[in-house]
């Protein structure tokens, strides 16, 4: 894949992942902030509804899809790297509230666990892309 094609799979890609961040941010700040929930447990929550939208996007508008995979087999490989992505966003997650105890800093409560999150998410959206791009796409 030339250059040019892979930037533009890329930028859908961003599209897509920003999309499915929106979708996975405001799960999980509903989930804490209107419900309580932990935000390790309301990240791992909102991060599994994400992957529900960003299967039907990106197989449809980023990747191309593969002639030796069937549908089902597909969506085991995508599920299978999307779990993955979740235990690195959830061992990010983990980490941050790990590491603001330390300092004595109340990560459940104010901005702390928002910011980790977004650091994760940069994370697992590189892991995302680059785990689809082999597993995935026939381009």
């Amino acid at each position: 894949m030339k250059k040019a094609a892979l930037f533009g799979q890329f930028l859908k890609f961003g599209v897509v992942g920003a999309i499915a961040f929106v979708i996975d941010f405001g799960t999980m700040v509903a989930l804490r902030e209107l419900l309580g929930l932990n935000p390790i447990i309301a990240a791992a929550v909102s991060f599994s509804v994400s992957v529900i939208f960003n299967y039907i996007a990106s197989m449809r508008y980023v990747f191309t899809r593969r002639d030796d995979l069937s549908r089902r087999k597909e969506l085991i490989v995508f599920v299978t790297l999307s779990v993955i992505g979740l235990a690195i966003n959830e061992l990010i997650m983990w980490l941050g509230q790990e590491a603001f105890a330390a300092a004595g800093i109340d990560y459940a409560n104010g901005p702390y666990y928002m910011g980790v999150k977004i650091l994760a998410t940069a994370v697992v959206m590189l892991w995302n892309f680059f785990s689809r791009k082999k597993w995935l796409d026939a381009s």
